[in-house]
């Protein structure tokens, strides 16, 4: 049989989950709420100290000595800047605490009295994933402010393209250079060739500076921009960055990057149902399904892809022909929707993903600050191995971190333990939680 013939049998099963994803949902969810609350979330999980409209009250202040040995620290873009303030010197900041006593302790941001050991990357020790990723979310972040605070906005692009410079100038894997600090939590398994050019995408966004189109085109082959087409994470952005680029190809305005659109469309086609890659499946209740922990990672950010490709491909008035089926915008668009609905509830349990929204939604989150009683409620200190009663204690979690939305059904079956020490179903993260952001953010606008 021919590699893309489909026996009856697969043709049975690939109309069976096209009518899946294609029914009608249940009574349309509230997007506006569910996107308040996923944002909410990120106050949830600031260190440092908090400001007078800090929503979640039961968090405190934390983290309030943290790399006092070279400099201080705040959020976000701040954060940025704070972590890169010495790239003159050729040093970026990456990490402060100790991984290991880290995770050999379960006790309140608030309560931290493990190492709080500040690790960076220079010269000699590089780190160019790294420093590749903080160089594009500075920029990204300059294109943001760009209309609001013009100052501010050439602040971030300046120092992006500063890091960006660093990055490639002094090539490697912060995991090689910090492995003891970093691994085996934090490893760079992809390597660092796809943040590069992913840094470089941004850069060419943000800045139109023709230097960053040549280096892209420069670079596709070396840096392996057809790699691992269908994974877009932390660790992985080849899908991310093929999807970027190909919309200047998809508006007729860059032909030169058409190998890059080649590599987009081979993704969408990788994650329709039935058509899908190995790599890449659907639970019987309709979920995206990836190998590994923490799926849901998987399904917010490629249904983000599969959303923003749909918009691409919307306003070039074109589709992406896969096999007899075409992909259409409507279809992507769909497909995502699903996705975001089944993390709100409709699935097979009838439950939402996301803490705080729903009649049902996880009760026993893996989040220290969630699990363990707040300051508030018991001010006296919860030392490193005093926190392991609640962290085993069948209780729901007494503080609800509300817009978390945890790892969810790691298997093929929609089945989710509602249990701390399941870390891959029940640990919330941000990076579950950001591509989430802008998936509600277009359904609130365009139900």
């Amino acid at each position: 049989m021919a590699p893309n013939a489909l026996s009856s049998v697969t043709t049975f099963r690939v109309l069976a989950l096209l009518l899946l994803l294609l029914r009608p949902t249940a009574a349309g969810h509230d997007y506006h709420d569910a996107l308040r609350k996923s944002i909410l979330f990120f106050e949830g999980q600031r260190s440092g100290k908090l400001p007078s409209d800090q929503r979640l009250r039961w968090r405190r202040d934390s983290g309030m000595h943290d790399g006092n040995t070279a400099g201080s620290v705040r959020w976000g873009t701040d954060y940025l800047l704070k972590t890169t303030s010495k790239i003159g010197s050729g040093v970026v900041f990456v990490q402060v605490g100790d991984p290991l006593s880290d995770h050999n302790c379960w006790e309140r941001p608030e309560d931290m009295d493990t190492l709080r050991t500040v690790y960076n990357i220079d010269r000699s020790h590089p780190g160019s994933d790294v420093a590749g990723e903080t160089a594009a979310a500075l920029a990204a972040a300059s294109i943001v402010f760009r209309s609001r605070d013009p100052a501010y906005s050439k602040l971030l692009l300046n120092r992006a393209v500063a890091v960006f410079d660093f990055a490639d100038r002094h090539r490697g894997a912060y995991s090689n250079s910090l492995r003891r600090a970093v691994c085996p939590f934090y490893c760079d398994v992809n390597g660092y060739q796809d943040e590069l050019l992913w840094a470089a995408a941004w850069l060419h966004k943000a800045s139109r500076r023709r230097l960053y189109r040549e280096y892209i085109i420069r670079n596709e082959v070396v840096l392996r921009a057809g790699d691992t087409i269908n994974e877009f994470g932390w660790d992985n952005k080849h899908a991310g960055i093929n999807v970027l680029i190909s919309k200047e190809v998809l508006m007729g305005r860059a032909n030169y990057f058409s190998s890059f659109q080649h590599n987009a469309d081979e993704f969408i086609c990788s994650t329709l149902p039935g058509f899908s890659h190995a790599q890449v499946q659907y639970s019987p209740g309709g979920l995206i399904f990836k190998a590994g922990g923490s799926n849901m990672q998987h399904v917010t950010s490629l249904s983000f892809l599969l959303l923003a490709y749909s918009n691409y491909l919307s306003h070039a008035n074109k589709v992406v022909p896969c096999g007899d089926t075409n992909a259409t915008p409507a279809l992507l668009k769909h497909l995502a929707k699903r996705q975001v609905d089944y993390i709100l509830g409709d699935n097979p349990l009838g439950m939402s993903y996301m803490v705080g929204y729903g009649a049902r939604y996880p009760q026993r989150i893996h989040h220290r600050g969630s699990s363990l009683p707040s300051v508030s409620a018991h001010p006296a200190h919860i030392g490193c191995k005093a926190g392991s009663q609640y962290f085993f204690s069948p209780n729901p979690n007494p503080n609800v971190l509300v817009g978390a939305v945890v790892g969810g059904p790691t298997n093929t079956t929609d089945s989710f333990p509602d249990s701390r020490p399941f870390y891959q179903q029940s640990e919330p993260t941000t990076y579950i939680n950001a591509p989430l952001v802008g998936l509600l953010a277009f359904f609130t606008s365009h139900p």
